[in-house]
């Protein structure tokens, strides 16, 4: 990433979305950028499975979980995937899971929490919708740039 999200902000002050400060990092990077390929679901990360197994072009996964820490959307193996599979990084409104294998993945990963409980697999999500994270409308194609201070996102 080669700007700071401060920076981002001083110089689109009147674009850029900010998204509320209760996510913490828990992936190998903790920097990253890209444009914003979405997931909506709910304790039920099939479709999240589904988007990592793609080729991820350097985008970041927006996952819109509802806030659930009761099920962890996101796991090592998932996200050992979207690694090989080019993804810059993920966001998840929700919980991940195998925290100490996920820092050692060089993926950037910001996450509510975690949890060890997994998800069920229902087949139950939308992919490249709107999705409101973190109190900000996020639409397939927007930038999101995160690092240490937060996660910003500026109109694709």
């Amino acid at each position: 990433m080669s700007q700071s999200t401060p920076d981002i902000c001083d110089e689109h002050p009147d674009e850029v979305r900010v998204l509320a400060p209760v996510f913490a990092s828990f992936g190998g990077r903790e920097s990253f950028s890209g444009p914003a390929r979405t997931v909506k679901c709910f304790e039920d990360n099939s479709m999240v499975k589904a988007l990592a197994a793609s080729p991820g072009g350097g985008c970041v996964m927006v996952v819109d979980g509802g806030g659930s820490l009761r099920r962890a959307l996101l796991g090592d193996m998932v996200a050992a995937e979207a690694q090989r599979n080019g993804w810059a990084g993920l966001v998840v409104d929700g919980a991940v899971r195998d925290v100490e294998a996920l820092r050692a993945l060089g993926l950037g990963i910001k996450a509510l929490g975690a949890v060890p409980v997994k998800t069920e697999k229902r087949g139950i999500g939308d992919v490249d919708v709107p999705v409101v994270v973190g109190g900000v409308m996020i639409r397939p194609g927007d930038a999101v740039h995160a690092d240490a201070t937060g996660i910003v996102v500026l109109p694709g």
